[in-house]
């Protein structure tokens, strides 16, 4: 950690935290759900040592960025609109995306609206999913996989309240150390529990979890829910953007055991010519054996060797 500055910068009508080190050809990282630029503490370390600026912000809704509190602030447009203005911001024309989680999907379409900020994009763990013209997410989601199904439950606006009861570490770790197959649930009746027998894995420690609850208590949950809450309205912005292809050199990384990739039909997906398709410079898949969700921290290194094989050809 040591080295790694922080500094506020108005983008786009808010202010974002930023945290970074090195110099050299930028490196943009976006963190997802519920995590911080601290996700990304091994890689900024990793890439500013081999000659590459590393730019971690706290996401909109996230940290020491300011927080909107309207669902309506948390479009495609409006987080793409704070990392173009970032981008601009660091006086570089293009920059090395590396993204993982909700930070992925916001890499996809910034990937999508301006190629032209994007030398190469190395996506960790979800996927482009492009637009079903007839599909809204949140109906077609709950028809498939339930109501319980952490997307649509995450849909509640009482979800603050229940997060509240558990407090911000146990709902913190019960999220981060799951390693449980599948698409994620979360039932009536004790949602966020976790027994005794739940310790930290050896790659998050007592500090580390310190840190992501100390952040989310001060600011909460719901910037972080508003981004799922915001998954109906995305689908209706981005009609005009239906069957558009991602049109960027992009690696992608995944754990075997990740929720994303183990959801009914995504390994389809993946492996059988879909994604491809929709992104056309689509040129490696990795599969890490015994790796889950979190990978750029559960297996930093081997991420980390990941990233810098891919943006070191451009």
């Amino acid at each position: 950690m040591e080295g790694i500055e922080h500094r506020t910068v108005n983008v786009n009508g808010i202010n974002v935290h930023v945290a970074e080190k090195g110099k050299g050809p930028v490196v943009l990282f976006l963190h997802g759900f519920p995590e911080l630029w601290y996700t990304w503490r091994h890689q900024i370390v990793a890439l500013a040592d081999q000659g590459y600026r590393a730019v971690a912000p706290d996401l909109r809704g996230y940290g020491d960025t300011d927080a909107p509190k309207e669902v309506t602030s948390y479009s495609y447009f409006l987080v793409v609109g704070d990392l173009v203005a970032l981008i601009e911001s660091l006086g570089v024309e293009s920059v090395f995306l590396v993204a993982h989680d909700w930070g992925a999907m916001i890499g996809w379409y910034l990937c999508l609206f301006r190629p032209d900020l994007v030398k190469a994009y190395v996506c960790l763990s979800v996927p482009f999913r492009p637009r079903h013209p007839k599909m809204k997410p949140i109906p077609t989601m709950r028809a498939f996989l339930g109501d319980d199904y952490y997307m649509c439950r995450f849909q509640d606006p009482g979800m603050e309240d229940e997060m509240a009861k558990y407090g911000s570490e146990a709902v913190l770790k019960k999220i981060l150390i799951d390693r449980k197959p599948g698409p994620p649930c979360l039932p009536k009746d004790n949602p966020f529990g976790i027994s005794t027998d739940d310790k930290l894995p050896l790659w998050l420690s007592q500090d580390d979890l310190n840190y992501y609850s100390t952040k989310f208590d001060q600011k909460g949950f719901t910037g972080g829910l508003n981004y799922y809450r915001a998954l109906d309205l995305n689908w209706e912005l981005t009609a005009p953007w239906t069957g558009v292809r991602v049109n960027v050199p992009v690696k992608f990384v995944v754990g075997d055991l990740d929720v994303v990739y183990t959801t009914p039909g995504m390994k389809e997906y993946v492996h059988g010519g879909g994604f491809k398709k929709d992104v056309p410079m689509l040129e490696d898949v990795v599969v890490l054996e015994g790796a889950a969700h979190f990978i750029n921290q559960e297996r930093a290194e081997e991420t980390n060797s990941h990233i810098y094989d891919f943006i070191n050809k451009f």
